[in-house]
């Protein structure tokens, strides 16, 4: 189903989720209101435990609300059978993690086809001139042939993009990308982020990085799973 392009990116209602432990009921996220609307740089802040890494779950479909309504791409996640959800996530959603999590025994050739083979999005006699074509947009075509230890942290996270973009998702969400770089190379992977924002994706990016900040074209805090900022 083709999402309305009039309604926000992503909606939520009231999303609470809750975790039962052994102290008793822990409330990660706290009957959240938010819109977002396409082509938004969202960045996401607040101290560990706010509730920012819980949001991202939802937004991702990795994990269900326990009560309220999750929209992302005119799909309400909080009612799709869990048959569905794998393939919905599959070309909806690319998600970028602070450490890479490129498979390691796979050429950075092969790490932006991963997605493509699963997903079987793209024709066979496609894949490979796309995803060649995504690792030149993010400027490490040159590392297509090599293992992802053999490059730097800033190259990993590059390709780790280009992976996030191989099945075309509307909706990038990215968690602390940028944590694990030196400041030259956080740099060039907000741009990278940036041009994909102006290039019409909507991006989610969760970060402690206060560099990070001036990229977004909004900011929310989030403490104790509820809403304490909206700055655009």
């Amino acid at each position: 189903m083709t999402p309305d392009l009039a309604l926000p990116a992503i909606r939520l209602v009231g999303a609470a989720k809750r975790y039962a432990t052994p102290a008793g009921p822990f409330t990660a996220l706290d009957a959240l209101t938010l819109d977002v609307r396409r082509g938004e740089f969202l960045a996401v802040t607040g101290a560990s435990g706010s509730g920012k890494s819980t949001l991202l779950t939802l937004l991702g479909g990795l994990d269900r609300p326990s009560a309220g309504e999750v929209h992302v791409e005119g799909t309400a996640l909080h009612a799709l059978p869990e048959s569905r959800m794998a393939p919905w996530r599959g070309t909806t959603v690319g998600i970028v993690f602070q450490f890479f999590q490129l498979v390691p025994t796979l050429s950075v050739l092969e790490n932006v086809l991963l997605p493509m083979d699963l997903c079987d999005r793209w024709p066979m006699d496609e894949r490979e001139v796309r995803a060649r074509a995504l690792l030149e947009r993010v400027g490490v075509a040159d590392q297509a042939t090599k293992l992802p230890a053999t490059l730097s942290g800033g190259q990993q996270q590059r390709v780790a993009i280009a992976r996030a973009l191989a099945n075309d998702p509307p909706l990038l969400l990215a968690d602390e990308p940028t944590g694990n770089l030196d400041s030259r190379a956080a740099a060039a992977v907000l741009e990278c982020f940036a041009g994909l924002v102006a290039a019409g994706r909507t991006l989610v990016l969760v970060t402690h990085a206060a560099a990070a900040l001036p990229w977004a074209t909004r900011r929310i805090a989030l403490a104790d799973g509820r809403l304490a900022g909206d700055v655009a």
